[in-house]
This record gives C-alpha cells, structure tokens and sequence, in this order.
C-alpha cells in the first residue's frame, strides 16, 4: 500500500512537472510568434481617394478591416451595411473606432469605384486598394482567402465573381489580432465585440 502511494506521489510530481515544462513553452511560443505585437505585414496602397495609406492606419486606434469587393452580390453589402450599423451604436461620435474595406478585386475596384460603393452604404468605413501584387502580399499577410471564380466556365476569361474570406477582423489599439466577426454572426454579438476594443 505504502509503494502505491510512493508511485502515485512520484506520478503526481511528474505530471505536475511536465505541466510547468508546457506551460513555459507555450507561453514562450507566443512571446516568439508575437502575441503582442501587430498583425499582419506591413503594406503600401491608396484609399478610395486615392491618398497612400500604410499599415500604420491599422494601428492608430481599434479597428476593424473587411476583405471584399463592390461586384459581390450580397456578402460584401450586406456586411458593410451591418458594420456601418454597428459601429454608430458603439461609436456614435466615429472618433474612437477605425473601419477598413480592402478590396480583393483590385482590377476592377479603381479609387472612383471604391468610392462610390462605399459611400452608398457609409461615411465611416474607408475603401482600400492599389497594385495587385501589393493587393495578394497583404491578403496572404493578413490570412485571406480569395480566388477568382468565373461566372461563365465556358468563357473563363469572361465575367467572374471572387471568392473570399467573409468575417470582419479586428484589432487593437496598436494593430494586435483580437479576433472576427462572422458573416451573419448576431447583431448583438458583434457589436458586442466592437464594444470589447474599446
């Protein structure tokens, strides 16, 4: 009996151990991959007025930064529709929480149009877009999905629609990841989450 309860003592202790040994590692595996530090990478592109603008619009206040493009047929309008909603119920003053629209659709999503489309829907979400190439390095970046998808599979080179990542990221005040809002997450919810990066 007493050597059982030796073994179990020593299994106690071991597993203990081993528990302190992870949990150091997993701390450390965050401090190395930059938990704390801004997400994504750094880019170089223009607002829908075609002023430049830099990683360092993302990390000036709390944010938050959706991926789309202004020939999606419902995704896209629908999510700028709710977050402008959103984010006058815990903002009204617009003063305290920076809204992104970056296109994935750069061929098409010129300045003016980038403008256009927006401006429909809301005065507080800024458009975004720029080179292609620069358009891919910052989607890869940031984790985005997307693929052109052709309309007409007999005329590939024809009308085409994008396939895309649909939840709305958001980050800190200095650009950290603190998490998404769903394509058709509740309403409470989501702003819910806005209210939290305040």
């Amino acid at each position: 009996m007493a050597a059982v309860r030796t073994v179990l003592i020593i299994l106690i202790v071991i597993l203990a151990g081993a528990f302190a040994w992870l949990s150091f590692q997993w701390s450390r595996t965050d401090t190395m991959t930059g938990t704390g530090a801004p997400y994504g990478v750094a880019f170089d592109l223009v607002d829908q007025t075609g002023k430049p603008i830099t990683q360092a619009a993302f990390r000036q206040k709390p944010t938050a930064v959706f991926f789309g493009f202004t020939h999606c047929p419902e995704v896209c309008p629908t999510t700028l529709f709710e977050l402008d909603g959103w984010l006058r119920l815990v903002d009204p003053d617009g003063t305290r929480l920076n809204a992104y629209f970056v296109t994935v659709d750069p061929e098409r999503d010129s300045t003016e149009i980038l403008g256009q489309y927006i401006s429909n829907v809301s005065d507080r979400i800024i458009g975004i877009t720029g080179d292609p190439a620069k358009i891919r390095a910052m989607a890869k970046g940031y984790n985005i999905y997307f693929k052109k998808v052709p309309t007409d599979n007999d005329d590939p080179g024809g009308d085409y629609v994008m396939d895309h990542t649909a939840s709305v990221f958001l980050l800190a005040d200095g650009g950290q990841f603190k998490g998404t809002i769903s394509y058709g997450e509740d309403s409470d919810v989501a702003a819910k989450k806005l209210q939290n990066l305040l």
